[in-house]
Order: C-alpha cells, then structure tokens, then sequence
C-alpha cells in the first residue's frame, strides 16, 4: 500500500452468504478506523445493503448478481467494473475463486490487489479474528474478533407497532429459525442436508420453553419461501403461544425484534449471526461445518454451540437431541 491509496477509501470485494455479511463487520470497522473514512464494498445479495447501508463505516455498496456467468451476458458485473474503475484505494479481495479475481483484475492493476487468501490462516481460526487480523494489521488471535450491526431507530419503531399486535413485549419471546435455503426445498424439507432437524425436536424443545415460561410467545422465524413449512411446526406444536412470521420479517424489522427477543434456537444459519451481533442470547446446532469457525458472536449476550466443533463430512443437526438443546436453554436463561 502506498501513501496515495491510503487518502482514498478501500473497497472490500466479498460476494458474501448472510452470516457472511454480518462477519464482514468486523473488517469494515477496522479499516475504517485504520483509513479514517468509510469502507466502500462490492458485494451480492439483498441482505448486504439491508444489513449494512446504514452503517456510518459503509460508504457505497455495488452488488453483482452473479460473478460465474459470462461477463458480456451479466450487465451487474460490467457495471461493477466501471464502478471499480473510478476507485483509487486498496482493493481488499475477500473470495479467494476465480471468478471474483477475474472480475476484479478487469478494473484495478495487480498492485492495489490485497489478495487476502494468499495468507489464510487455516481452518483453526473463526473468520471474526481472521478480519480482526486483517483490518487492523496485528497478529492473529482468538477471540478478539466481534461483528456488529447499526439498527436504526425507525427500524425499532417498525418492530414495536410489529410486536404490539401479536402482543408481544421486551423479553417475552423467544425466536426460533428452523431452516434456511439448504434445508427448505418446494415446500418439502430436505432431510438429507446437513441443518435439517427434525420437527419433533423443534415441538418439543418449544413445550419446553413454554412450560419454562408460560406467559412467554414463540416466533417462528424464516424467509417467505419457508412460510408453509413454518407452518407445520406451528401445526405440529398446537398452541396459540407458537406463531409463524416467516411472511412478515424483513430483514430491518427482524434485526430489531431481534435486539428485544428473550433468546433464539437456531441452526447455523444468517439470521443466527444476524441476531448474536446485536446481543440476543443463543442456542446454535451445528452440523457438518462445525462452530470453531462459523459460531455466531454476541457483543455480550451468552452464545452456545451445540454439535461438532470442527468441519467434518458425517456431521449433522440430527446428531443433537432435544433434550440437549432444552437443557442449554435452561442453563441459558441462568446466565447473567
């Protein structure tokens, strides 16, 4: 890096998941500092402008819908060239695939290219303390890693008038997130994925939370395409105490519930890290990832991974029982 692109703003280059954004966090704030200005971003997926435009340490978000598709047939990634074109900064490329390098090496010389797989440090570190390291140009070392999100006030306004009508309050609701894109397949579960876990275990880990609190509400979370098999736990469940909001949490409005929930269960999944950043208590099932490098982090709120550790091809949620994820839930709700 020379003293000519540190007077400009980086640009990160990650083509990131949900949980991937969330985890970006940390990056973005760290070279804000380090550059003292925003961190503009070329990305993809709604989610990314959603959860981040209303940070301070954002300036521009460019998304591309699709970096595998031929150049001349993707309009988003002609256009993101010429966008990187007009930035002068370093380029910091997150994705170590091809694709993202050739798109990237269309606009900027090799030179303001931070190619930071070039210096992965392996499997052992949690991405957080990777971009901890990354960003602010220390060694590495774990645990110093911690993302966050910016949730503006009329994103709480919104959730407030949203909880005040299935009579919801601060802390008298749980938020569970059966599924995610994987598990969730033509209004079937795909009980072959890895995060699937079965809906006899969501029901009963959810009594379980309502004989613990009966005076409490259960939020069943998802995205619109998961709504009917949302359904089914609330089906399955049989009490008016378990409601489905699959149909009716954008990504602001399920940000700021998240901030009032009492705790969440969830498979490793976006929403999960998207509700540890803004400090809700959590229960995490892991499967053949593990959770040394994906766990969800909370600023202060408690965390608990249940399932493998490390990544492995025979894990599974199903490997995890009901009874484990209630009594984590129990020892959760005695933590300070």
């Amino acid at each position: 890096m020379n003293l000519e692109q540190e007077k400009h703003s980086p640009v990160i280059v990650r083509f990131a998941a949900m949980g991937d954004a969330v985890l970006l966090t940390v990056l973005i704030h760290r070279l804000s500092e380090r550059y003292q200005r925003p961190v503009n971003l070329l990305s993809s997926g709604g989610w990314t402008k959603s959860l981040l435009a209303p940070d301070p340490a954002v300036g521009e978000i460019v998304l591309v819908t699709s970096r595998k598709r031929p150049y001349w047939l993707t309009p988003s990634q002609r256009d993101a060239v010429a966008w990187l074109k007009t930035q002068q900064g370093t380029i910091y490329l997150c994705d170590p695939d091809q694709h993202s390098l050739r798109l990237v090496r269309r606009a900027v010389p090799e030179g303001r290219i931070v190619r930071l797989w070039d210096h992965w440090p392996g499997v052992s570190a949690h991405w957080a303390d990777w971009w901890e390291s990354v960003g602010t140009g220390q060694a590495l070392e774990a645990g110093l890693g911690q993302p966050s999100l910016v949730v503006p006030e009329p994103w709480l306004d919104d959730a407030k008038n949203w909880m005040a009508t299935h009579g919801l309050g601060d802390g008298n609701f749980v938020l569970i997130q059966p599924g995610n894109k994987k598990t969730a397949k033509r209004l079937t579960w795909n009980r072959e994925n890895d995060k699937y876990w079965p809906l006899e275990r969501w029901r009963d880990t959810i009594h379980a939370i309502l004989r613990a609190q009966p005076n409490f509400k259960i939020i069943i979370c998802g995205a619109p395409s998961e709504a009917a098999l949302a359904e089914q736990i609330v089906n399955l469940c049989a009490d008016s105490r378990v409601i489905s909001a699959a149909n009716d949490l954008p990504i602001p409005r399920f940000v700021a519930i998240a901030t009032m929930a009492h705790s969440m269960v969830s498979i490793d999944t976006g929403p999960a890290h998207v509700a540890a950043a803004v400090d809700c208590p959590m229960i995490v099932l892991f499967g053949a990832f593990g959770s040394r490098r994906w766990c969800p982090r909370a600023p202060s709120a408690p965390v608990i991974a249940l399932g493998g550790v490390e990544e492995t091809s025979t894990g599974h949620v199903n490997q995890i029982s009901a009874s484990e994820v209630i009594a984590a839930w129990q020892s959760l709700r005695q933590m300070p």
